[in-house]
């Protein structure tokens, strides 16, 4: 055990604690002596009261991945989710550890916006968010929503995003005489995988819920990989073995659920995030031990508090969040040989949304955001800058049986004030979007659609104060999006049977996107450390094509999903530059796509799954040299759940890698070859 790590393990006991404790202040009922009999009797059962968006009637696209889904596909964190979607480009930098971050639909990770719970999760430091580093075992789905969210009550945060990723929390669902829900978990697998879980649910009455979820994962990331050093992969190669890569992530997550009435709800979150990562670097002609590390804290508390009347209806949020980093490089070219980086962040943030009827079908919105942020550092330059940030958003919509209209317009006034050098930076902008459904056939619920949207992004803290480039360099991006598309559902029930039905959908769009000054952050010696620039303009001509099958009868059913992503995305920055002027942006696959089957029945129920990813470039200049390999990463899934007196047991094992693949994501990160994860989780 190094010295990094020893003090880590006090974790898990504290999570503990807490739920221990937190149960001991809530009054419990008198003994029952019925209560095992109730416990045989009542099957416990867990969904969701949120709303899901619809994949199909939405005006911008929209893909959802479910409770269900994100069980029988083994997820356990964001980027797993996330991976499955189409028109998704991630950047994985290896291991379980390895940074994971996301560009959706070629417009970088900075213009997808996180929320929880419809809360945005904001990180002021260097605007991606990692998606490795939130667990998604509490969640009742996660929703990826290219332009923005259909819903008219939206923060004006989550409408200034270009892409919105929401993990919505899941509420507990009690049977008829409950008050109380278990779910224990423990999940292993290769090179030290482990993660344990643990989940209680309390009814404290008719309409308040206290629900807690702890997770503690940890691996060692000593995976075997082979180093190849030619680009086709055909010449001269040698077997080595990642070094320097472990990781723990310790997770707690505690919710109120408070339902007064049927038209109001006040949710809050309490959500505290503690881990260490060993940087092991990039691998070019051998493998050698790191000597960097990251330690990192999140905190963050946020309340929601919502009510629907009939011609009226509004929303408020308030939020504090506090981001701790810190980065050690224990032989560092410096006189001590020993360098620390740490980064500390505070954020403030109110939110109010009032949406009225005006007219049947007519509804008019107005939503305000205000956040204070600051960032602090023991750098010798820049160690303290602030940003107060206001967003104002109108919006209009029109409902009619047969088309749906929305429009609205984005006012950003950003004030930035980088206090070592008495620097202030004010940008300001308006930014419209347009959205428009139309149902051509009566009979059939076939949709098609069209948006645009302007989106406007400041540069974030680390592209603008923390690079060897000089100030005054970086210019804010601007994307414009344009999307066409058609849905298609339908479902076939046998009226002979009930209980049979297929159901199919299909969704294509089209889609074309700019961004002037278009920002691209590439690792300089590892994922800590980054280069910006601006690349001045590019161009992304795209399509998204989604299939779903469900099949269902009697006992059996099979789900089947097809995923297709092309993206053109040219860099049409310096047209006196023949080298890098109309090539595919860095790690940008031209082709991209995917298949998931499951097969569920009384036995064992079986999960298959491919990703498929073609080749793509890492430089800006689009060479041989600089070109990487395409892959297909298969992976096999088995599970049964066994319905005991007591409890339901679910059992799950999974492959993955199946074929021992050997690929890289990010150039010089090798991604881990064919490796296995056991998991039992029991509910009563």
């Amino acid at each position: 055990m190094t010295h990094k790590q020893k003090n880590h393990y006090h974790i898990i006991p504290c999570l503990l604690l807490c739920l221990m404790w937190t149960y001991a202040v809530i009054p419990t009922s008198a003994q029952d002596t019925t209560r095992h009999e109730r416990r045989q009797r009542l099957t416990p059962v867990v969904i969701s009261k949120a709303k899901k968006p619809s994949s199909t009637l939405s005006q911008t696209p929209v893909q959802v991945v479910d409770i269900e889904k994100i069980e029988r596909s083994g997820a356990v964190v964001l980027s797993d989710a996330v991976k499955q979607m189409a028109g998704v480009t991630l950047r994985d930098y290896g291991g379980v550890g390895g940074m994971k971050t996301m560009s959706a639909r070629g417009l970088g990770s900075q213009f997808s916006t996180l929320t929880i719970d419809g809360v945005a999760v904001n990180d002021c430091q260097n605007g991606q968010v990692d998606l490795g580093r939130y667990m998604v075992g509490n969640s009742a789905f996660i929703s990826l929503s290219n332009g923005q969210q259909d819903e008219m009550l939206l923060s004006a945060r989550a409408v200034a995003a270009g892409n919105i990723i929401n993990m919505e929390t899941r509420e507990p669902y009690f049977m008829p005489g409950q008050k109380t829900l278990w779910r224990l978990g423990m999940e292993g697998g290769s090179f030290g995988f482990l993660s344990p879980t643990l989940s209680a649910d309390r009814k404290l009455g008719d309409r308040l819920t206290l629900s807690f979820w702890g997770n503690y994962m940890r691996s060692n990331g000593d995976y075997p990989f082979t180093l190849y050093y030619t680009n086709d992969h055909n010449g001269a190669q040698s077997r080595e073995r990642r070094e320097h890569s472990a990781m723990w992530l310790a997770t707690g997550d505690i919710n109120l659920f408070y339902t007064p009435s049927s038209n109001r709800q006040l949710t809050s979150k309490i959500h505290y995030v503690q881990g260490y990562h060993e940087l092991p670097g990039p691998v070019v002609f051998y493998a050698s031990r790191g000597s960097e590390d990251t330690k990192e804290k999140l905190f963050f508390t946020q309340v929601k508090y919502a009510e629907t009347h009939r011609r009226i209806s509004f929303q408020l949020i308030g939020k504090y969040q506090y981001t701790n980093d810190l980065y050690e490089d224990f032989q560092a070219p410096t006189v001590t040989r020993y360098l620390k980086n740490e980064y500390s962040q505070q954020e403030g943030y109110l939110s109010g949304t009032l949406l009225w009827q005006l007219l049947e079908g007519l509804k008019a919105s107005i939503a305000s955001d205000g956040a204070l942020t600051s960032l602090r550092s023991n750098l010798s330059r820049n160690s303290e800058v602030q940003r107060a940030t206001l967003l104002n958003v109108a919006t209009l919509a029109y409902h009619h049986r047969r088309f749906d209209i929305k429009a609205n317009l984005l006012d950003t006034w950003v004030v930035e004030d980088a206090c070592d050098n008495a620097k202030k930076t004010h940008y300001h902008r308006l930014s419209p979007y347009i959205g428009l459904s139309i149902k051509p056939f009566k009979e059939h619920n076939v949709r098609l659609r069209y948006f645009f949207k302007e989106t406007y992004r400041v540069p974030n803290f680390n592209e603008m104060y923390y690079f060897v480039m000089p100030l005054d360099t970086l210019n804010p991006e601007r994307a414009t999006q344009h999307n066409v598309g058609i849905t298609v559902p339908l479902t076939v029930r046998y009226s002979r049977d009930s209980l049979s039905q297929r159901y199919y959908s299909l969704t294509v769009d089209c889609y074309r996107n700019t961004v002037k000054d278009k920002i691209i952050a590439v690792p300089r010696q590892n994922m800590f450390l980054w280069s910006t620039m601006n690349l001045g303009m590019v161009d992304v001509t795209g399509l998204d094509v989604k299939g779903t099958l469900d099949w269902k009868w009697e006992r059996f059913s099979i789900n089947a999903t097809l995923t297709y992503s092309y993206q053109r995305a040219i860099d049409h920055s310096t047209p006196d530059d023949p080298k890098t002027y109309g090539h595919q942006i860095p790690y940008t696959p031209l082709h991209s796509g995917g298949v998931t089957l499951y097969f569920k029945n009384p036995w064992v129920n079986i999960g298959y799954n491919v990703m498929a990813v073609g080749e793509r470039y890492y430089l800006q200049q689009n060479s041989d040299n600089s070109r990487m390999a395409p892959y297909m990463d298969h992976g096999v899934t088995i599970d049964r759940t066994f319905e005991l007196p007591l409890c339901d047991m679910r059992l799950q094992a999974q492959l993955l890698n199946l074929f021992d693949v050997q690929y890289e994501v990010v150039r010089s990160y090798p991604m881990m070859g064919r490796n296995f994860r056991i998991k039992m989780e029991v509910r009563f």
